[in-house]
């Protein structure tokens, strides 16, 4: 079987699962743009591409256009509209891959573009389907009338460690608290420092670690020492995503504060791998997917400063939680959500749908259904 796989670039959010496919089909990783400096530096990526993928430039586009041509399936994530018209107008098929578009909000006055361009890139009846980065693009789309009945489950997929679970949880510090990001107001890292707060206040002793930089952070700094955290928080700065997992797998307790802007959150991929109690904010996008509140993790009401404070007390007086909730974590990772799983069932999908079989196979997981009306519109 032939797939394509076209998005702006090749990340390590990818990687895993394009190395998985080329294991099992003729694969092929079109990168329409070149990795920008600052992703390079966080560790995204460089600029040597492997053997299976090649940018789009003039001298490539049109072996691009052939390979997209000529795919089985395609899987288009933010790619260049112009690469798959003559594939869309010949009704082959296609995978959309999108995290929900509306993390703004329902935003009226942009109503009407948005339903008549995605309705003329997505004509009905051709067979085009959405592989859904989140738990609430289905029902976003869903508002436009596009892809009802036609999405699965889908997401990130960074690289899966297979540990040795005993050990991992006993190199943990119960008593350490980590968040990682970009310091920007729709990840709100404020959330976790003023939670930080109410626990000091109530004479619980633990260690904040804050990973990442970005415009919030003399805001987060002078927050900290407006509520004398200085000896209980502590900033580490940029990391790349293996420096991040070490940290990751000594931390007892992990949180995701973002709001509905947070299409995804890969970090709760490998936080959960890494054996952590996530306490994680019910709008990020993989929550639904990943989380099952009080077996694999914790979830509050994201915004609720409250119940994120609540979550992390109880985790921090009773670690006996977090030695329940980490390995169930890990196991959700290593059993479920990876990049070897979501290649397998892709294909078996795939083979379904060109072969015009039932495609409803898989109850939870990567390509089991995505319908609106069992995702919270949020």
């Amino acid at each position: 079987m032939k797939v394509v796989f076209v998005s702006n670039y090749l990340s390590h959010h990818q990687i895993p699962f394009s190395e998985a496919m080329c294991g099992r089909c003729d694969y092929r990783f079109i990168a329409a743009e070149a990795m920008s400096e600052e992703r390079r530096n966080l560790g995204w990526g460089d600029e040597a591409l492997p053997d299976y993928a090649i940018r789009l430039d003039g001298e490539s586009e049109e072996l691009c256009r052939k390979l997209i041509r000529e795919a089985d399936a395609v899987i288009a994530g933010s790619a260049p509209e112009k690469l798959l018209r003559e594939r869309i107008a010949a009704g082959k098929l296609l995978f959309r891959y999108s995290e929900r578009p509306l993390k703004h909000g329902s935003e009226p006055l942009k109503y009407l573009p948005r339903l008549i361009k995605w309705h003329l890139l997505n004509p009905p009846g051709k067979p085009i389907y959405l592989l859904c980065a989140g738990a609430y693009a289905s029902a976003d789309y869903a508002r436009f009338g596009l892809f009802r009945g036609k999405c699965f489950q889908w997401g990130y997929f960074p690289p899966t460690m297979r540990y040795n679970i005993g050990e991992l949880m006993e190199r943990k510090d119960p008593g350490t608290i980590l968040w990682c990001g970009r310091f920007l107001d729709w990840k709100h890292p404020d959330d976790v420092i003023l939670a930080a707060k109410r626990l000091k206040d109530e004479g619980l002793s633990f260690r904040l670690q804050l990973i990442g930089t970005g415009p919030m952070e003399q805001r987060l700094r002078e927050l900290v020492e407006q509520n004398q955290l200085s000896d209980s928080v502590s900033f580490c700065g940029v990391m790349s995503p293996d420096e991040v997992r070490r940290y990751m797998e000594r931390a007892g307790i992990f949180v995701i504060s973002s709001d509905r802007q947070e299409g995804w959150g890969a970090v709760v991929n490998e936080a959960m791998n890494s054996g952590c109690a996530v306490a994680a904010g019910d709008a990020a996008g993989s929550v639904p997917y990943l989380i099952r509140d009080g077996e694999n993790g914790r979830v509050y009401a994201s915004g609720s400063v409250d119940a994120l404070a609540e979550i992390l007390r109880e985790l921090l007086e009773k670690p006996e939680q977090q030695k329940s909730l980490g390995p169930a974590a890990c196991r959700t990772i290593t059993e479920l959500w990876n990049a070897e799983l979501a290649a397998e069932r892709f294909l078996i999908l795939t083979g379904r749908l060109l072969s015009g079989r039932d495609a409803v196979l898989f109850s939870s997981g990567p390509c089991s259904r995505a319908d609106k009306e069992t995702e919270a519109l949020k």
